[in-house]
C-alpha cells in the first residue's frame, strides 16, 4: 500500500476504558464480553527485561458489541467468571505462541484459534509484526511507543493503556480480512491446521542444563572447571532473581558470568577486579557470587560438568559436527534443505513454516544413519510420509514437501534432482 495512503490510527475509536482491577469490576467485563457476538481479540502485555518469568501484568480483550476491555489480573481477583466466558469463542492474536502460556497460566485458555502473524506469513508477507501487517493489510498505522515497557509498573500511564487497546482494536477486522485472503489462496484449510498445532503445543519443554545456554559463553565452555563457575554463577543469580522478582540480568549481566567463568578468580577480591562485576548491582551481591565461584573451584574432577552437553533423549548431534562424524546424514541433510527450499521459494513462505528445521534434521537424521549403517532406506512419498507423520508434520506440510523430498533424496550424492515430478 503506498505510504501517502496509510492513515495514523492513534487512539481508540470509542475512547480509552478503564482498567478493571477489582472483582466487581471484572464480573461486569466478563457479563459485557459474554452478551458480545464473534470471535474475542486476546492480547497480554509482560514485564520481559524487568520482572523474573513471563507472567501477564495486563489482558485486554475486544469483541463486537462488548468492545475493549483492559484487565489488571494482580487487582481484578479470582478470573474464573472471565474464564468461561473465554472457554468456547475463537480467539484472535497475533504472534499467539507469545501469550498462550501466560494466559493458560491465570487459568484462561482457548478452544480455537486464529493467529493473525501466522496467517501473514502463510501469505508470504515479508513484515510479519502487527504494526507491518495492519498497515499492509487495513492502510492503518499503529504507534508501537510501548513494546519493551515494564507493565508491571502501578499505576499504567493513560500513553501505555491507549497503545495496548489499540493492539486489541483492529485484530478483528485484521483477522476478516486475513481470512478472506487465506481463503482466495486456497490456504485457509493450511492455516487452520496450523492454528490447531499451535494450540496443542502453547510452550516448549523446557531444555536440559539451561545454563549452557548463556549468551556468548563459548569461551566459558571450554574446559569443564570453566563451565562449573558458569553453572553455579548461573544457578545463584537465577535463585536470587526468582526470590526478588526482577530479571537475572538486571542483577548480574550474562557477560559477568562468562568473564568469571574464563578467569576462574582464586579470591574473592580477584572477583571483584573484574570490570564486569563494577555495578552497584553486582557488588550488592558479591558475596553470593564469590561463593558460587568457590564452591565450583573446590568441585572434585569427578563432579565437573563436561564440556559438552550430554544429549537429551531424541536430541540430534548439532549439524555443524554432521560432516566429521556423520557424513551420510550431512549429505541427507543438504538434500532435505534443498527440498523444502525449493518448495518454499516456490510458495513464497518461510522454509520453516513449510517443514520446521527439527523436522529436517530428524528426517536427514534417520535417513543417513540408515545409509551409514547399509540399511534400505525407504525414500517413497509413504515412507518419507511416514517419518514426517511421526514428526508432527501438519497434513499440508507433508503435502506441499514429500513429492520434492522424494526427487531430491533419489538424486546420486552431487547429482541434481530431476524436474520430472512423478518419477
Amino acid at each position: 500500500m503506498p505510504v501517502d495512503a496509510v492513515i495514523d490510527y492513534r487512539c481508540p475509536a470509542e475512547g480509552l476504558p478503564p482498567v478493571t482491577d477489582t472483582p466487581a469490576a471484572l464480573i461486569r467485563a466478563a457479563a459485557a464480553l459474554d452478551a458480545g457476538t464473534g470471535p474475542i481479540a486476546v492480547d497480554a502485555e509482560r514485564a520481559s527485561g524487568f520482572r523474573y518469568g513471563q507472567d501477564a501484568y495486563l489482558v485486554q480483550l475486544r469483541r463486537q458489541n462488548a468492545g475493549t476491555v483492559l484487565i489488571d489480573p494482580r487487582q481484578a481477583g479470582e478470573l474464573s467468571a472471565l474464564a468461561d466466558v473465554l472457554d468456547g469463542p475463537e480467539w484472535v492474536l497475533h504472534a499467539a505462541d507469545q501469550d498462550l502460556p501466560c494466559l493458560t497460566a491465570l487459568g484462561l485458555t482457548a478452544k480455537t484459534l486464529f493467529d493473525t502473524e501466522l496467517a501473514a506469513r502463510l501469505l508470504g508477507r515479508q513484515h510479519v509484526g502487527l504494526g507491518a501487517v495492519v498497515e499492509e493489510t487495513l492502510g492503518l498505522r499503529l504507534a508501537k511507543d510501548h513494546a519493551a515497557a515494564d507493565w508491571s509498573t502501578r499505576p499504567l500511564p493513560e500513553s501505555w493503556l491507549v497503545y495496548a487497546a489499540l493492539d486489541v482494536e483492529l485484530l478483528l477486522p485484521l483477522r476478516d480480512a486475513l481470512k478472506e485472503e487465506l481463503e482466495a489462496a486456497g490456504r485457509m484449510q493450511w492455516a487452520a491446521q496450523e492454528f490447531a498445532h499451535e494450540l496443542a503445543h502453547p510452550s516448549r519443554p523446557p531444555r536440559p542444563d539451561p545454563w549452557r545456554r548463556t549468551p556468548r559463553s563459548g569461551p566459558a565452555l571450554r574446559s569443564p572447571r570453566s563451565a562449573a563457575v558458569l553453572r553455579e554463577l548461573w544457578t545463584v543469580r537465577e535463585d536470587l532473581a526468582r526470590r526478588l522478582d526482577v530479571t537475572p540480568s538486571k542483577l548480574l549481566p550474562h557477560r559477568a558470568l562468562v568473564a568469571a567463568a574464563v578467569a576462574r578468580p582464586k579470591s574473592r577480591h580477584r572477583l571483584a577486579t573484574l570490570r564486569e562485576f563494577s555495578s552497584r548491582t553486582a557488588r550488592q551481591y558479591h558475596q553470593l557470587w564469590w561463593q558460587a565461584v568457590e564452591r565450583a573451584l573446590s568441585l572434585p574432577e569427578d563432579q565437573l560438568p563436561p564440556v559438552h552437553a550430554p544429549l537429551a533423549p531424541g536430541e540430534l548431534p548439532q549439524p555443524r559436527s554432521w560432516n566429521r562424524h556423520h557424513p551420510e546424514a550431512a549429505g541427507a541433510l543438504e538434500q532435505v534443505r534443498g527440498a523444502v527450499r525449493e518448495r518454499a521459494e516456490q510458495l513464497r513462505i518461510p522454509h520453516e513454516l513449510l517443514l520446521g528445521t527439527d523436522a529436517q534434521r530428524h528426517l536427514a537424521w534417520q535417513i543417513g544413519e540408515g545409509r551409514a549403517a547399509g540399511v534400505e532406506v525407504d525414500v517413497s512419498v509413504a515412507g518419507i510420509t511416514a517419518v514426517l507423520e511421526a514428526l508432527d508434520a501438519r497434513p499440508w506440510q507433508i503435502e506441499q514437501v514429500v513429492p520434492h523430498l522424494r526427487r531430491h533424496l533419489i538424486a546420486a550424492p552431487g547429482q541434481a534432482p530431476s524436474r520430472n515430478r512423478h518419477q
